[in-house]
């Protein structure tokens, strides 16, 4: 057994898993169920912890190990770049970091610099700015989709209609 300070760690890691990969209650509970028995993580065994881990790493989860905590930047440009790609990662499907950085790639492409810059770090503020508009253009469009969306499926259920299911929708 592991020493219960480990073994909260491991539970940390699985609920911050859960919430970088977006998963509902439902679906987290799911994949707990399935790969354990167990609809809780308090309820595992270590090793238990361990496959859940696994799992969730299976699904697309970087953990730290390999994507970490960044240090905060000392540019408030690029502070404000992963703001809004904190606000607008949850709403997408499978995004992760590496997300941002090819979107910060593809907008800052130009004959001058034809790969584009492939870390927001490394904005100067007029690229900044660039990638800024892009990513606030980005949430606003995902929000509105997921408005339009869940605005349909209310209006479908006060019809006594069943809603209809969309890719985006469906749980991993």
């Amino acid at each position: 057994m592991t020493a219960p300070a480990d073994r909260r760690a491991m539970i940390a890691k699985i609920h911050i898993a859960r919430k970088d990969l977006a998963l509902t209650d439902d679906t987290y509970r799911a994949v707990l169920t399935r790969v354990t028995g167990h609809d809780s993580s308090a309820d595992c065994a270590d090793p238990q912890l361990h496959a859940v881990l696994a799992e969730f790493k299976r699904l697309g989860w970087q953990g730290a190990a390999q994507g970490g905590r960044r240090k905060a930047s000392g540019k408030s440009w690029v502070r404000k770049v992963w703001a809004i790609w904190g606000d607008l990662k949850p709403l997408l499907d499978g995004a992760t970091d590496d997300t941002l950085r090819t979107f910060v790639r593809r907008q800052t492409k130009s004959r001058k610099n034809p790969d584009g810059i492939g870390d927001p770090e490394w904005l100067s503020p007029r690229d900044a700015t660039a990638v800024i508009k892009g990513l606030e253009g980005w949430l606003a469009r995902t929000r509105a989709a997921r408005a339009d969306h869940s605005a349909d499926a209310s209006k479908m259920v006060r019809d006594g209609q069943e809603p209809r299911e969309h890719a985006h929708d469906r749980d991993a």
